[in-house]
């Protein structure tokens, strides 16, 4: 199977995603990629343009969303309780997960917003058809709870996923971006996909298209977050691995056994 970047932020991810689509696209091609996904921070506006750049290119679009679940229910909103989210990425499958994904992005505006457009698992439940689920990156509910050393519930929220979309439908997400939290909970990742049976997928979480494009892409944190470079408190992505990778480039030292979904087969991603 060919490569593929399952977990791209474009520059519909304001302020955050620094990947120009006809440049994305053409970058995937230049590289022999086949496919390439859109996930975008809560947002579906680059949907329309980048298919038709994608057609016209000869390479399969992937539809998708980073999409923020809320920790407590969609339409909870008392300050100190629901301003924190969980990243979640959602593919489409088919025309019927293209329908779901958009009333889910569009009831997380309209019911859920928050600071953000939030979701919550009723939504999820209610509209699961269709779609591929991916436990996203260190912001994932996973993730975070096997950073605060809750395995089992960690566990618990996976088995819950799985439960939603199906078990051909739930990925865990192995992503490695040279960053000391990664390298702490992705053997926990591995563990928990061998004590349940739920596939890994490999991602690197792109929000720039060269490696060079790093110091570029700071600035752009910087004018989100209201800071400079200089300040000492400027949020920081702590590597420069978050860029459109060959496969060539796919980081040593995850494991490639196991299944994976769609065409990658090879690891790498962070938070915001």
């Amino acid at each position: 199977m060919a490569f593929a970047h399952l977990h791209v932020h474009t520059e519909y991810s304001l302020l955050d995603g620094a990947c120009r689509i006809e440049q994305l696209l053409d970058r995937a091609k230049a590289l022999g990629q086949t496919s390439v996904a859109i996930t975008d921070h809560g947002v579906m506006y680059g949907v329309v343009d980048f298919y038709k750049a994608a057609k016209e290119r000869g390479i399969k679009p992937i539809i998708g969303c980073e999409i923020y679940v809320a920790r407590r229910g969609r339409k909870d909103k008392v300050h100190g309780l629901d301003n924190g989210s969980y990243h979640l990425v959602l593919l489409c499958k088919n025309e019927i997960g293209y329908r779901n994904l958009v009333a889910i992005v569009s009831k997380a505006w309209t019911e859920g917003f928050y600071s953000k457009p939030r979701a919550d698992i009723e939504l999820l439940k209610a509209h699961s058809e269709g779609l591929i689920a991916l436990s996203a990156c260190l912001a994932g509910e996973i993730p975070r709870a096997l950073s605060a050393g809750d395995f089992e519930g960690a566990k618990e929220t996976a088995l819950r996923y799985r439960e939603i979309f199906g078990e051909e439908n739930f990925y865990l997400e192995l992503q490695d971006h040279h960053l000391r939290e990664q390298a702490l909970v992705n053997p926990q990742i591995i563990r928990l996909s061998k004590e349940t049976g739920i596939p890994l997928v490999v991602t690197n979480d792109c929000h720039y298209i060269q490696k060079e494009d790093a110091e570029m892409h700071r600035v752009l944190i910087c004018i989100q977050t209201n800071t400079t470079v200089a300040d000492e408190n400027v949020l920081e992505f702590g590597s420069e691995e978050f860029y459109v990778k060959s496969d060539a480039r796919a980081v040593p030292g995850l494991p490639r056994g196991g299944r994976q979904h769609a065409e990658d087969r090879r690891p790498m991603q962070r938070r915001i």
